[in-house]
Order: C-alpha cells, then sequence, then structure tokens
C-alpha cells in the first residue's frame, strides 16, 4: 500500500509540473504589459516571446500565468520587464532643427522657463536642449528640464551622465570639449549641465505624473511609435494637458505619426 501510495503521489506531482509549464501564449504578457505602459508587441510578438521564454528561465518561473501573478506583486520584476522590453537607443543633438527652434523661442523670452522631456531615455535630449540653450546664450537660471522614464536602468545613466563615442559623435568639437571631459573611452558630462537637468522614474500614463504640473514647452519624441492608435490619441491628450499654454506644440519625433 505504500508503495503505491509514493508511484501515485510522485506521478501527481509530475503531472502537476507538466501542466504548470505553458509558454504557450505569449499575447496575455503582450496585453498586460500594454496596459501598463501603453506600449504594443503587435508587429513583434515572435520576438516578445523568445525574450518571454529567456525573462522567465532566469527568475525560474514556469508559465506567463505564473509570470502574470508574480507581476501583481513584485515590484522589482515588473521593473525588470519593464526595463527588459523598452528601448533606449538615441544620442545627442537628434533631430536638432527642433531643438533649435525651441532655442529661438527661449531666447526671446524673458521669464524663466520649464521644459519636460517624456521619454528621457539615457538623458541625451534633456541634456542635448541644456547645452543647445547654454551655448545660445541663455543663463541657466532662466530655465529647467525635468526628464521622465519608465527604465530604471535608463534613468540611472542619465544621472551618471556617461557616455561612448557613439553618442556623443554628432556633437561638433567644440561643445564635446566644452561641456564634456574624456576619461579612456568615455565622455563624461560636466556639472554645469548636468545640474540644469532632474529624472524621474515615471510613466506618463500613471496619475503622479499629472502632479509634476504644468511645463511651458514639451519634448515627446520617438515614444508614440511604440503605441497604437487609440493609445497614442490617449497619449497625446495627456501630453497636451502638461503645457501651461496651448499655443506652443509639443515637439514630437518625426517618426511619430497620428
Amino acid at each position: 500500500m505504500m508503495l503505491r501510495f509514493f508511484k501515485r503521489d510522485k506521478t501527481e506531482i509530475i503531472t502537476t509540473k507538466k501542466e504548470a509549464k505553458d509558454f504557450s501564449n505569449v499575447e496575455i504578457v503582450a496585453e498586460y504589459f500594454k496596459k501598463e505602459t501603453g506600449i504594443t508587441f503587435e508587429k513583434q510578438i515572435s520576438i516578445l516571446n523568445n525574450k518571454m521564454k529567456l525573462f522567465c528561465k532566469h527568475n525560474e518561473i514556469i508559465s506567463y500565468k505564473e509570470l502574470l501573478n508574480k507581476l501583481q506583486k513584485d515590484k522589482d520584476l515588473k521593473q525588470d520587464l519593464i526595463n527588459l522590453l523598452t528601448t533606449n537607443e538615441t544620442y545627442f543633438y537628434r533631430e536638432f532643427k527642433q531643438i533649435e527652434e525651441l532655442v529661438g523661442i527661449i531666447k526671446s523670452k524673458r521669464e524663466k522657463v520649464t521644459i519636460l522631456c517624456a521619454p528621457s531615455a539615457t538623458g541625451e535630449e534633456p541634456y542635448s536642449i541644456a547645452i543647445a540653450l547654454l551655448e545660445a546664450g541663455v543663463v541657466a537660471e532662466s530655465f529647467s528640464i525635468m526628464g521622465i522614464d519608465i527604465n530604471k536602468e535608463a534613468i540611472k545613466k542619465a544621472k551618471e551622465a556617461v557616455y561612448g563615442e557613439r553618442n556623443v559623435q554628432y556633437l561638433p568639437h567644440e561643445v564635446l570639449t566644452k561641456y564634456f571631459s574624456k576619461e579612456d573611452s568615455k565622455y563624461i558630462l560636466k556639472k554645469e549641465v548636468k545640474e540644469q537637468v532632474s529624472f524621474k522614474l515615471l510613466n506618463i500614463f500613471d496619475k503622479e505624473f499629472l502632479q509634476l504640473g504644468k511645463f511651458d514647452f514639451v519634448f515627446s519624441r520617438n515614444m508614440l511609435i511604440y503605441f497604437d492608435k487609440e493609445t497614442k490619441q490617449k497619449a497625446k491628450v495627456i501630453l497636451e494637458s502638461m503645457r501651461k499654454d496651448d499655443k506652443y506644440n509639443i515637439f514630437f519625433g518625426h517618426a511619430d505619426l497620428f
């Protein structure tokens, strides 16, 4: 009797494990991630599936259902997932004509202005704006910049402000030597620029985002390309509500088509 019970019990355990190990429906992860961040993987579902299988294996998770259950309870796991699935590839002076346009407007204003960069990625965009304003003779006391992003690792790198050759390759040599110090192959942004920008880990769809207050100018470039049409419109409305004066358009990226 004891032997039969042991065999039956062992078989039940093995069967349960087989039934629980299930990575067949990555769409439930895609739906969760879209709900939390606005980002859609409709055209990259196979890529998402490969990434999620490795993510689950690394975290000893045996199914997507278990993953979703853990994400509801574990904030660190959720942040790790966001860090994995968000892109932060950018560089200084990207789409610089828009920054030049902003500088021209700010130079004509007398009062202090506030600027929002959402997303800020690893800091290149808000720091580019700060450098361009300083180069144009706008005094540091007359502007401040807030950068927000949902990727914790990106925010950390932005605060450190240490960049590689690829990140700074489009900066004029005189700007590079003026605002960066070089150590080996790394370019370290100087304090005078870093002090102009602050960063927060935040999602534009979070209630806390609206609590940042209003800004004179809003940059939101190359974020909407990761949203579907409905989410793009929702994001646009939220970003527009962050402006002090609606006569100034939001600076969207050229790829952020509606």
